[in-house]
């Protein structure tokens, strides 16, 4: 039987599934960070080849009887042909696991919209570590909104959560801005008290220190601070920075609305999926717009992956199909 491989690589996690033309899926592998761009290319190689692997074994099927290949990446060059130098590594990693069939490279945001829904039609909006939302057509996104990065965009994001936090921080330690009560937690998290700082400077000892610290990592990690946002629910300065999340990501996601696409509206990423008071206040801002289909939370995009491959291999993805996709993977983790 020729069988089909789905590949939802992310940020921290890269999931691979084997399903069968039914929607059947018959072997689930899992490994680190599959994305090219925050995790360099050879660590999203060594993550794909894992899970794609562990899928074949769990399968208990030759990597020969796959007969089509979709990879829903983030940080790839999506829309770009895979044999583009950018993306070669991704079909170099493929055929070091045995599959030599030609691939499909799909943004990892459409396999979060069709993990939510089989429609083909509908909106999905992402928050982890970066934000953007899509507008889907006939199956395609035919509009893209923000996904710019840290330095240019990415809005509501666990970036901009984490960055805003931060700042709030060490305004507070320099005396520019008001006391918070997110101070305690993150010196907590970079390992600084009292004792630890050793500056004789004329700055605020523990300012100094966590200056140094901040400006020794990659900025992309200051979105480890974003919890401490949403962690202190009475906190003026912590309160202000979760309404500026909700309304950048509300105006993202309003920014990608066309009159004559309703819905269903997916949500995925840490920022939605882990803080349902500004999932609820998107979803609000979405259907002050006059949207009035549903709207779904997501954890991953494993499904989404699956539903993508078994179209490119000439599946249609009807709801008995898209259960029986969420079921039998259910089955299998």
């Amino acid at each position: 039987m020729s069988l089909i491989l789905a590949v939802d690589a992310g940020g921290t996690s890269t999931r691979a599934v084997v399903v069968d033309p039914s929607g059947r899926a018959l072997g689930y592998g899992r490994g680190g960070g599959g994305n090219p761009l925050s995790s360099g290319p050879a660590v999203a190689a060594q993550s794909l080849g894992t899970a794609v692997r562990d899928a074949l074994a769990q399968a208990r099927t030759d990597a020969a009887t796959i007969a089509s290949a979709t990879i829903a990446m983030a940080g790839a060059a999506t829309h770009l042909p895979p044999s583009q130098a950018r993306n070669r590594v991704i079909g170099e990693t493929l055929a070091g696991c045995g599959v030599t069939t030609a691939f499909a490279l799909r943004s990892d945001l459409l396999a979060m919209f069709c993990a939510g829904t089989p429609a083909l039609d509908g909106y999905a909006l992402g928050a982890g570590t970066g934000a953007a939302a899509i507008r889907v057509r006939a199956g395609a996104i035919e509009h893209v909104v923000d996904g710019m990065g840290w330095l240019l965009g990415d809005a509501g994001s666990g970036f901009s959560v984490g960055h805003a936090v931060a700042r709030a921080v060490v305004a507070a330690l320099d005396g520019r801005g008001p006391a918070t009560a997110m101070t305690a937690g993150m010196l907590d998290m970079l390992g600084l008290s009292a004792e630890t700082a050793t500056s004789t400077g004329p700055r605020h000892p523990l300012l100094d220190a966590m200056v140094e610290l901040l400006y020794e990592r990659p900025p992309v990690r200051v979105a480890e601070f974003a919890p401490l946002a949403f962690a202190y629910p009475d906190d003026v300065v912590a309160r202000a920075i979760v309404d500026d999340t909700a309304a950048a990501l509300a105006h993202t996601v309003a920014a990608a609305i066309a009159p004559d696409v309703d819905g269903p509206l997916v949500l995925g990423g840490s920022v939605l999926i882990r803080q349902e008071a500004t999932a609820k206040a998107v979803e609000s801002a979405w259907r002050d717009h006059g949207r009035t289909g549903p709207v779904r939370l997501v954890a991953e995009g494993t499904t989404g992956a699956a539903v993508l491959a078994l179209r490119h291999a000439g599946t249609e993805v009807d709801d008995a199909v898209f259960a029986r996709v969420q079921q039998s993977l259910a089955g299998l983790r």
